[in-house]
């Protein structure tokens, strides 16, 4: 059949009172709405039956597209196959590959974990991913990412001297990968065949006291003339070796006096469940003291100049630099101290884990872990604080 139709018919078609239709052979015709809409049909006939398949709007699809379309439609019926199967086919292989994509999947996975984090944590990995790895990978199925593609990617952050962002982000990859074999859609996970391919960054540990350390530094605390709450906060904090932060921010209402428990919420933990600290004797009485001067106030270490908050982060640290330890120790590296002289008197290594609120793997003990070997973390805490009263009181 001779082709009837041109790109300047196609143009000038004008709208009627009905619909009608201008054909360009092989069944293909273009269809005109009263509206003056313009639709590209092919008709076809596919197992003795007559069909028609739909090819687009003009003009988002020209003259050229359509022939082109009406082609491939012709293709598929001369290997046996119904074009308007193979259409609805390919769109739904569109849609499963679009689902696939890496960034549905990453911010999925997001999604489903960012409740998890301290929402600092939270910004923090959403923008690592929308900086570094969505732009290379976000509209890539994700079954197709190969671990060569992946390192190359790390290798770029790596060669900024940004080691630790680009350890981190090899982690965060390896869980949306997990999440995708999870979730149906991908069958492995590229990350652990990278491990060892990336320069591992330095580990800066706090400094920390040392067993020998400790008399000094015991005597030069009592001695300390600055004001009384900095002394006391920095005593309790080397009898509970907690963060920095949770010693900071911590109210009178999480101390359970009957039981001698210090209970911090968990949405104050770095690890977001809720810590049970045994409070021994020593500890007791300081708190009993800070009564004295703060009892009346929502946090057992108010602010001095804004009492409705808490403590600075750097009072203690200030405090510290006075008392000569700038470079030697940190309130952080209270945890170090007493780990290192608990596990050298043989108390049991997951006794002082659980104290120190160190991260559970296993997120369904993480749930229950709160009181976990509290009666050995009791007698453990209680040993901590005589412990040093011994070492105080050596000349």
């Amino acid at each position: 059949m001779p082709i009837s139709l041109s790109d300047a018919k196609v143009r000038n078609a004008k709208p009627r009172t009905k619909p009608y239709k201008i054909a360009d052979g092989e069944g293909l015709f273009l269809l005109i709405a009263p509206t003056g809409s313009k639709y590209w049909r092919l008709k076809y006939f596919f197992a003795g039956k007559e069909k028609l398949l739909a090819l687009g709007v003009y003009p988002e699809v020209n003259l050229a597209d359509a022939r082109d379309r009406r082609g491939q439609a012709r293709r598929a019926l001369a290997a046996g196959h119904d074009p308007a199967l193979v259409k609805k086919e390919a769109k739904r292989l569109a849609v499963l590959k679009s689902e696939n994509a890496f960034e549905v999947v990453a911010r999925e996975w997001f999604e489903k974990r960012k409740h998890e984090w301290a929402p600092s944590s939270a910004r923090v990995t959403l923008a690592r991913l929308e900086q570094h790895v969505l732009p290379k990978f976000g509209q890539r199925p994700i079954a197709d990412i190969t671990p060569p593609e992946v390192l190359a990617m790390l290798r770029v952050i790596e060669a900024k001297g940004t080691l630790e962002t680009a350890r981190r982000l090899m982690q965060i990859c390896g869980k949306i990968f997990m999440y995708a074999i999870a979730t149906g859609r991908a069958e492995r996970n590229p990350v652990p065949d990278l491990r060892g391919a990336l320069k591992v960054p330095v580990v800066k540990h706090h400094a920390f006291l040392k067993a020998s350390d400790l008399p000094q530094y015991l005597k030069k605390l009592e001695a300390y003339d600055g004001d009384v709450q900095t002394r006391l906060a920095l005593r309790l904090l080397l009898l509970t070796f907690v963060r920095t932060n949770e010693l900071r921010g911590a109210q009178w209402t999480e101390i359970d006096w009957d039981n001698a428990e210090w209970r911090i919420p968990a949405e104050r933990m770095k690890m977001k469940e809720l810590h049970i600290v045994p409070l021994s004797k020593q500890s007791i009485a300081v708190l009993r003291e800070l009564q004295r001067h703060s009892g009346n106030r929502q946090h057992i270490f108010p602010n001095q100049h804004n009492p409705s908050t808490f403590m600075s982060e750097n009072t203690m640290l200030y405090a510290l630099y006075r008392m000569g330890y700038h470079s030697r120790t940190t309130g952080h590296g209270f945890r170090s101290t007493a780990s290192t002289i608990l596990n050298e008197h043989d108390f049991r290594a997951d006794v002082i884990e659980r104290q120190l609120a160190h991260s559970e793997r296993d997120t369904v003990r993480a749930a229950y872990n709160h009181a976990q070997y509290l009666p050995e973390r009791q007698k453990m805490m209680q040993w901590w604080s005589d412990y040093l009263d011994k070492v105080a009181a050596k000349k």
